[in-house]
């Protein structure tokens, strides 16, 4: 017997182990997800609570892609992530009726409230009305910050313009009216460093630390209400979607497990989240 004939069972031995550990390996590195993201569940720190909770119980890691809602789901409609997480519920609703996804779960709420300088110069400290709030804000002048990145905050904001008979994209839009393009964190920094009002989240505002001279002045209004929803990008349009693994992110997030891992996110006691996944009408 040759050496080579005495060496070709070792060497196809070692190749076949290395095969496996490749196949192991690679296997490892697809238990991964991209989820395209509204800034709110980045920015107020809800992702860094139940991520590890939800790798700790699947061993899936998700990869955040933060935007505004109009971006994550464009990033959906593109096929660059496999789950979206966001709060514009007619836009939600489009993506899927376009057939970009396969089903919306509603998964959680919190409410928008109207952040301005303590000084409050529009007079609206204390107002449960937001309508009557934002035509103040227009008719002294006094400055605004607009995220203006088609996100759901700004979604919302453009629809309590509109409430409030205000064309802030037409004759009544003026120097003391910022757009910004940018997400919440942003915008908030924007009107700290600028004495001025601006619509927040109320998740985003809790996790935020540089309110300089900045508080609440609306809050409480049912028109600030604020559902988030998520849902598969559909790999039928898409075939590389992870299917198998989004939906058991979404499943999770809906589980009761999940909607405790939410409701149990808080910061200095007050909890930024409030779980209705069961509320077939969110």
């Amino acid at each position: 017997m040759n050496t080579l004939t005495r060496i070709r069972p070792a060497l196809v031995a070692l190749l076949i182990v290395f095969a496996v550990a490749v196949a192991t390996f690679a296997s490892a590195q697809d238990k991964s997800i991209v989820v395209s993201s509204t800034t709110s569940t980045e920015d107020s720190g809800l992702f860094g609570h139940i991520l590890p909770l939800f790798r700790a119980e699947t061993g899936i890691d998700v990869k955040v892609v933060s935007q505004g809602t109009g971006q994550a789901l464009e990033t959906g409609r593109r096929g660059d992530s496999d789950v979206v997480f966001v709060h514009a519920r007619a836009q939600e609703e489009k993506f899927v009726a376009d057939g970009f996804g396969e089903k919306r779960y509603p998964v959680m709420y919190n409410d928008f409230v109207l952040v301005g300088p303590k000084g409050d110069p529009a007079g609206i400290k204390g107002s449960r009305d937001i309508e009557a709030a934002f035509r103040a804000i227009k008719s002294k002048g006094v400055a605004f910050i607009s995220r203006g990145d088609k996100s759901g905050t700004h979604s919302a904001e453009l629809a309590l313009w509109k409430i409030a008979g205000i064309d802030i994209a037409g004759a009544d839009k003026g120097p003391w009216y910022r757009e910004i393009g940018q997400g919440m964190g942003a915008a908030l920094n924007a009107a700290a460093a600028s004495s001025a009002y601006v619509l927040a989240d109320r998740g985003t505002w809790l996790s935020f630390r540089n309110r300089g001279d900045l508080q609440i002045l609306v809050e409480g209004d049912k028109r600030l209400f604020n559902q988030y929803g998520v849902m598969l990008v559909n790999p039928a349009r898409h075939a590389h979607v992870k299917k198998e693994l989004g939906q058991q992110f979404i499943d999770w997030l809906v589980s009761p497990g999940g909607q405790k891992a939410i409701a149990d996110y808080k910061i200095n006691g007050e909890q930024l989240f409030y779980p209705n996944a069961a509320d077939p009408g969110a």
